[in-house]
């Protein structure tokens, strides 16, 4: 038997009393009026309170604050202020007329705080150091705040830094520049100046988040360009922590008008040069500044190397190893206090070609500029310096090999070797500038100096054969190579043995008229040389002579007088004694006068026609004895120079 299924009742929810209705929408009502009326100001305080329990600094939101829920939540607020440390005179430290930031909601909860992005307008920040060398950055054990930052955008930013000791104080602008892809953090382009140990510059250029300042092990990529007065410098690469320029790896470009203008940026006392541009790559690691693998030109010379500076001692320790393929010699002026070179062709700066003129038009040739006794005993110095050619027009120079070390103002060069004509000019110089007045010596060796080569200009010597050599020894004081030259003692002897000269010169030294004029219409011809030499005693800035002669198997040429260093005035007299016979022959002395910039070669004519005994004997002739071991006097007869004495 079939039963019918019973039919199922559908499902109703109990219909609410009006009791709970009314709650219900008592509920609604004020959500809806929370929602309406709920602001987020509110919970400015507790943030407050949280910002200063994690800097130890009073942060403040004077202007409201917003929140737009999301799973990236983001909280605005106006007028913010955040204290500096107790010590400074500027009680904020930074500001920000609004500040946007983007919070991870679900890592907060964790208490991971992370912060995708910051966008700031108009942001001021001023970090500066303090009495103990501490940054106002640097907020102490309660300044940990673990929060993780991503991306900043600033629009019309200021940022300050300031370090009185250092006489630096840098005031720049910064608006941020999209990042190339979406993941990377926007850089900042620089704007702005200040002062650095004193000097003002002007800075501009692109930089890394300042995101990345706070993270001292991470390096902070640049691209700056700086000017101070005359000097530029383009600097690209990182820094790790910039704000005490702890450490860096840099492309550093230099340019200017002159190396000294460094000294008051970066303490490096280098000498007076012509405008120069370098690029190297410089670094710091520790104590060490250092410039490697440099090229570029100082004046006219090209100049390359290494460099570094060695600072946390008495003194900065400066150290350079250079090269220069061709070196333009009136660039190294600046060493003896002259100003190089200022025709065309030359380079030279503004202040250079003035002082060039001034010098020109002064009756003296010896540098007077007095050297810095202040610069001398700035820092320390162990430089090496080497030049495979060396143009000097007027000057038979080939090379140069110098090593200076400075210690304290004592000054050594040693050696200071210069190829001369196929020979050498050798020296040891000692300046001590650790007194007020400056005590110089100079030990000079001169070898193998080819006559030939000796007078560039001087066609008429360009047939000379013989080999120059002596000794310098002299000592003196003064702050200028002038005054060290005008107060200088000691001794000073040269000669040449066996060779060959022209004997239009010879004829011309002795007058004689006929036997010139013979060689002038015809060819000239050289006869040879026995010897020459010249010793001088140096007392207080004036050479003596005590001999002076030149032999040839043509003419005798005899000599007195005095060249006085410290007048720049020339009193020799050379009686020439032609061996042969002459009707117009002219046998009066000659006399070598006037100043080293104007010198005169002139007959005695008073004494025309008189024949004088000769002053001194063929036979008498005798170099010192210690010049001897520098002439090459050869074999034979006529090479015997000095007669009996010399053999």
């Amino acid at each position: 038997m079939n039963r019918v299924p019973a039919r199922k009742t559908p499902f109703r929810w109990p219909r609410p009393s009006r009791r709970t209705g009314l709650i219900l929408a008592a509920v609604a009502t004020a959500l809806i009026a929370l929602f309406l009326l709920f602001d987020w100001n509110w919970f400015k305080r507790p943030l407050e309170r949280q910002v200063q329990a994690r800097t130890g600094r009073e942060f403040r939101i004077d202007g409201n604050l917003d929140v737009r829920l999301g799973r990236v939540t983001t909280v605005s607020a106006d007028a913010l202020h955040l204290g500096n440390a107790a010590w400074s005179k500027e009680p904020t430290m930074a500001a920000a007329r609004r500040a946007e930031l983007d919070i991870e909601i679900w890592p907060l909860l964790r208490g991971d705080i992370r912060i995708p992005g910051i966008r700031l307008i108009e942001p001021r920040l001023r970090l500066e150091t303090g009495p103990d060398r501490r940054g106002n950055w640097d907020f102490g054990p309660g300044g940990d705040t673990d929060i993780r930052f991503h991306r900043l955008w600033v629009r019309d930013g200021r940022l300050q830094y300031l370090d009185a000791a250092r006489k630096t104080d840098i005031d720049i602008r910064l608006d941020s520049v999209a990042a190339p892809g979406p993941q990377g953090a926007p850089s900042v382009a620089i704007e702005g100046g200040g002062h650095w140990t004193g000097e003002s510059f002007r800075l501009q250029g692109h930089a890394a988040s300042p995101l990345a300042l706070r993270d001292a092990g991470e390096p902070y990529r640049i691209d700056l360009r700086a000017q101070a007065g005359p000097t530029r410098a383009h600097a690209r690469g990182t820094l790790l922590d910039p704000l005490r320029l702890r450490s860096f790896d840099l492309k550093l470009r230099l340019a200017g008008r002159d190396l000294q203008d460094l000294y008051p940026l970066l303490g490096i006392a280098l000498p007076p040069t012509p405008p120069y541009q370098l690029d190297g790559r410089f670094t710091r690691a520790g104590n060490v500044w250092r410039y490697d693998g440099f090229a570029g030109k100082v004046g006219d010379s090209d100049l390359a190397g290494t460099a570094s500076v060695t600072v946390g001692r008495a003194r900065p320790l400066f150290a350079a190893n250079l090269v220069s393929r061709r070196l333009d010699f009136d660039d190294l002026a600046g060493f003896v206090g002259a100003s190089p070179q200022a025709g065309a062709g030359e380079t030279s700066n503004a202040e250079q070609k003035a002082e060039a003129a001034r010098q020109r038009a002064q009756a003296r040739v010896l540098p007077d500029t007095p050297y810095d006794l202040t610069k001398l005993r700035a820092m320390d110095a162990d430089v090496r310096w080497k030049a495979h050619r060396i143009n000097a027009p007027k000057l038979p120079l080939d090379d140069m090999d110098a090593h200076l070390r400075l210690d304290g103002g004592l000054l050594q060069l040693d050696p200071l070797n210069f190829g001369v004509a196929e020979g050498d000019i050798r020296s040891t110089i000692r300046m001590d500038a650790r007194t007020d007045t400056i005590r110089t010596r100079a030990d000079i060796a001169v070898r193998r100096l080819n006559l030939g080569r000796l007078f560039p200009d001087a066609e008429i010597t360009r047939t000379a054969i013989g080999r120059i050599g002596g000794d310098v020894a002299i000592t003196g004081t003064g702050n200028s190579v002038a005054q060290i030259l005008g107060s200088a003692d000691g001794d000073i002897a040269l000669g040449m043995g066996q060779g060959r000269i022209s004997n239009l010169l010879m004829e011309l030294a002795g007058l004689d008229v006929a036997e010139s004029l013979k060689f002038l219409l015809t060819r000239d011809k050289t006869v040879p040389v026995r010897c020459a030499f010249g010793d001088f005693a140096v007392r207080d800035g004036v050479m003596h002579a005590r001999t002076l002669a030149f032999d040839t198997t043509d003419t005798l040429i005899v000599g007195k007088g005095d060249i006085s260093l410290k007048e720049e005035t020339l009193d020799l007299e050379l009686r020439p004694r032609p061996k042969d016979r002459s009707i117009l022959a002219l046998r009066s002395p000659l006399v070598v006068g006037g100043t080293f910039r104007d010198p005169s070669f002139r007959p005695d004519f008073k004494r025309l026609g008189l024949r004088g005994a000769t002053a001194l004997a063929l036979g008498s002739i005798a170099p010192p004895a210690a010049l001897l071991a520098t002439l090459e006097l050869g074999p034979g007869e006529d090479a015997g120079c000095g007669g009996q004495y010399a053999r």
